[in-house]
């Protein structure tokens, strides 16, 4: 057995550390990690993936249902998409011990499509809430395969905070009628919460199945941090006890689940309406951009923890296959699980094998006791759901972002207004949106700064922050931070400018500090040109320091760098200042040289 293949135990925790297989794939075999793993399993693991998937069975089993029910789907389609996506991804899937499955911040999404269009007829919202995930699927491989995994890192962490919180409170929400034992209307935060106002006015509430509720809330976060007591599973188990026994739903008529239907489903692909297509896209398209942004961030952080290394790309590729899975067994879209990896991964697992085994176990009790959640209470699965939405809601890292960072506290704010007023899908846009305009921003409006000498530091500084800094007479050595385009090349223009206007003496050079130009655009570069014409007409060269090569590059394909000419272009600002001093035969005296 190869050192690469074997399991090594931390020496401080005694936990064993996963391997990555001995060697990379190549061709086909590389897009099929599950057949990579098989290849170099080791009988040692077996013990613990059997374990830690039966250990999983214990929460896949009430959490799928309770987040199909929350998203105004048959319950049964929740166990579906677990069983059908955590075999897709074994097979695809590159992480080890990831766990695919319905999550709650899909749920809102889900509800913000299948609710409006579904009229309440189940069979529809299974036909939606599948195409959704066949969407958000196909839409998940196409990245991958043309490696756009990066797209989730465009949105800032306030951004991602904003469109959370937004969905936390969205899905709390919309779960509090079931948790007080009514049914209640309304898409979206506003209108769920006038329908659940009005329904404790009218004084609709079932007491027995709020304390039902209330005690399976309690119940799961009491035992939230327990590593020996599956909490979702005993507070989940114990209502559903109590109903049965006491017989709640006929004597206080507790609203539960009923009857699971029995067996497998075939595989088929779901029909919608043609008017149901525009909504159903974008719904697959939000659906994408947040299970993705999920299952990178859990990716990475248990890649991270093993020492291995995490494929974006490749890791959208196996979260596409697995709701093409799941949308083709009506099922629900999917994601990464926050709550249930930890699951397997405390129960000890090993590989993939462990969610195959999870699924199998999901499929045997459909199998053979379809009956086992009949008298679950609706008012315990709210709050499975409520208790993962808690678990959703960003605050601490907002409090430091609010000290260090006002504006930025407020963009995630009015973020989470977009996904609460407007709904989750148009909320998630308006983020999108943000955060293209917060990167712009950055760039059309960059700092700039005159470059003065500070006696006793070395290198050029910022005059603003450095008042007591020389200026070399006639020379402006002025810093752009910023790439150079289109949006702020008459900006930079400006303030060229501005900067020859404000100097104190008659100006015969300026010299741009272009180190932190990382870029030129053809808008830009014959900006650049114009202010060279400018400036040579009131007798002032322009020159360049510090550039980088790949922008002289580009330069040069525009044709500038020939019409400027290569002796306006110096490797640092030095050099630069040491050439107009010897030509323009200037008195100057550096700080250095009275050292000396």
């Amino acid at each position: 057995m190869s050192k690469e293949s074997s399991p090594a135990k931390s020496s401080t925790t005694g936990r064993v550390v996963r391997p990555l297989p001995a060697r990379a794939a190549v061709g086909w075999l590389r897009w099929f990690p599950g057949i990579q793993t098989l290849r170099h399993y080791q009988i040692g693991w077996l013990r613990h993936d059997l374990v830690a998937g039966l250990v999983l069975t214990t929460v896949l089993v009430p959490v799928g249902i309770a987040y199909a029910a929350a998203a105004g789907v048959p319950a049964i389609s929740g166990l579906y998409a677990t069983i059908f996506g955590l075999l897709a991804y074994a097979l695809f899937g590159p992480s080890r011990v990831l766990v695919l499955g319905p999550d709650s911040s899909l749920v809102t999404l889900l509800l913000g499509v299948v609710l409006p269009l579904s009229g309440g007829d189940p069979q529809r919202a299974v036909a939606l809430a599948g195409m959704m995930a066949l969407v958000s699927g196909v839409l998940c491989v196409l990245a991958g395969t043309a490696r756009l995994g990066f797209v989730t890192e465009l949105l800032s962490k306030p951004i991602r905070y904003g469109y959370m919180n937004g969905i936390a409170l969205t899905v709390l929400v919309s779960q509090l009628p079931p948790l007080f034992g009514f049914s209640a209307g309304g898409e979206g935060l506003p209108a769920a919460s006038h329908a659940f106002i009005g329904g404790l006015l009218a004084r609709s509430t079932n007491w027995v199945a709020l304390a039902l509720g209330a005690g399976t809330l309690v119940t799961i976060l009491l035992l939230k941090r327990s590593k020996r007591l599956p909490g979702v599973l005993v507070a989940v188990v114990g209502a559903a006890v109590i109903v049965a026994v006491l017989d709640l739903s006929a004597r206080a008529g507790v609203p539960v689940l009923g009857r699971l239907p029995q067996g497998l489903p075939a595989i088929s692909l779901p029909m919608i309406r043609w008017g149901d297509i525009v909504p159903v896209l974008l719904g697959g398209l939000a659906v994408a951009l947040v299970s993705f942004a999920d299952t990178s961030v859990l990716s990475r952080a248990y890649a991270a923890r093993v020492g291995g290394a995490s494929d974006p790309n490749h890791e959208m590729v196996a979260l596409g296959a697995a709701n093409l899975a799941a949308g083709l067994f009506q099922g629900i879209p999917i994601s990464a699980s926050a709550s249930r990896t930890p699951v397997a991964e405390a129960a000890g697992a090993q590989t993939q094998l462990a969610g195959v085994v999870g699924a199998v176990a999901v499929a045997g009790l459909l199998m053979c006791a379809p009956n086992l959640f009949t008298s679950l209470p609706s008012a315990a699965l709210a709050a499975v759901v409520i208790a993962s939405a808690l678990a959703l809601f960003e605050i601490t890292d907002l409090r430091r972002i609010y000290r260090i960072q006002r504006w930025e506290f407020w963009l995630s704010i009015g973020c989470l207004a977009g996904v609460a007023v407007l709904g989750a899908i148009p909320g998630i846009g308006l983020a999108i949106l943000i955060a293209v305009i917060e990167f712009l921003w950055d760039g059309w409006r960059p700092h700039s700064a005159v470059l003065g000498r500070v006696d006793g530091v070395k290198g050029y500084h910022d005059i603003t922050r450095y008042p007591a800094a020389r200026i070399v007479p006639g020379l402006v050595l002025f810093r752009w931070d910023a790439p150079l385009f289109f949006a702020n090349a008459e900006l930079f223009r400006d303030r060229v400018l501005d900067a020859v206007a404000s100097s104190p003496t008659p100006v015969r050079w300026l010299v741009v500090g272009a180190e932190p130009i990382t870029s030129v655009d053809v808008t830009s570069a014959d900006a650049l040109d114009e202010l060279d014409t400018t400036l040579h007409e009131a007798g002032i060269d322009l020159c360049f320091a510090e550039m980088k090569d790949p922008v002289k590059d580009k330069l040069k394909r525009f044709g500038l760098f020939s019409r400027l000419g290569e002796q306006r272009f110096f490797a640092t600002i030095g050099e630069a200042v040491g050439s107009y001093l010897e030509s323009q035969s200037v008195p100057w005296v550096d700080w250095e040289d009275r050292k000396k």
